[in-house]
């Protein structure tokens, strides 16, 4: 999963964040409050959190311990306003796994939240592979052999949710997820229209995976025999 949450009740702020890591292929949904965010994590699968301290209806770290309480084990970043010594520690030991103290430098914030994503099939590695196939989130460059193909923000998500299933079947709500997330109005055939685009890229780079649709279950990339335009 190569989607984040944002829980930041600053909009500016959150919308800066949400873009600077929109810029290294990392889409995210935002939260405004502990209510929200508990919500969406409830619904939701995401390769990082990244938590204010100061929310409108509570307090982010009592969010993150009421979280990791239940079993969550999602990294976590916490952002605030207070640098003092015993607030770090105070975060750290209720389950946060990094810090940022405001203000800080959007490079900084991309490159922690990059290490927390750092797993078998992480956007850290900078390019994703499988079935033959790279991606470069960055550029959002599909490569097979010499040749690639440019992937729209939607299907490059979709695509990197599929590999990082590795061969396993994905279901249609997490997919829609992965490539729009809470924030967007999706027609009902969106997903059915990217996964048509997305094939007819893999047959112009004549790639030797096909995108399956297991019926009543969901999509998965696996080996086709050959190159050219896969089936459905």
């Amino acid at each position: 999963m190569s989607r984040v949450a944002i829980v930041e009740d600053h909009e500016r702020l959150a919308d800066m964040v949400r873009r600077a890591l929109a810029g290294v292929g990392i889409e995210a949904d935002l939260f405004r409050s502990v209510s929200e965010a508990t919500y969406g994590v409830s619904q939701a699968d995401y390769a990082v959190l990244i938590v204010d301290r100061g929310l409108p209806d509570g307090d982010g770290l009592a969010f993150l311990r009421t979280l990791r309480a239940a079993g969550q084990t999602t990294p976590c970043l916490m952002l605030t306003a207070r640098d003092a010594l015993h607030d770090r520690v105070d975060g750290l030991e209720s389950g946060a796994d990094d810090y940022v103290t405001k203000p800080f430098a959007m490079s900084e914030l991309v490159a922690r939240v990059r290490t927390l994503m750092r797993r078998p099939m992480a956007l850290t590695a900078l390019v994703a592979s499988f079935a033959g196939l790279t991606i470069d989130p960055g550029t959002r460059e599909m490569r097979c052999g010499a040749r690639s193909v440019l992937l729209a923000p939607a299907e490059l998500q979709i695509m990197l949710c599929l590999f990082e299933a590795s061969g396993r079947t994905v279901r249609h709500g997490a997919l829609e997820h992965a490539a729009w997330g809470f924030g967007e109005a999706v027609t009902p055939n969106a997903l059915e229209v990217t996964l048509h685009r997305l094939r007819k890229k893999l047959a112009a780079i004549d790639a030797n995976a096909r995108l399956v649709n297991h019926r009543g279950a969901g999509f998965a990339v696996e080996m086709s025999a050959s190159g050219g335009e896969p089936s459905q």
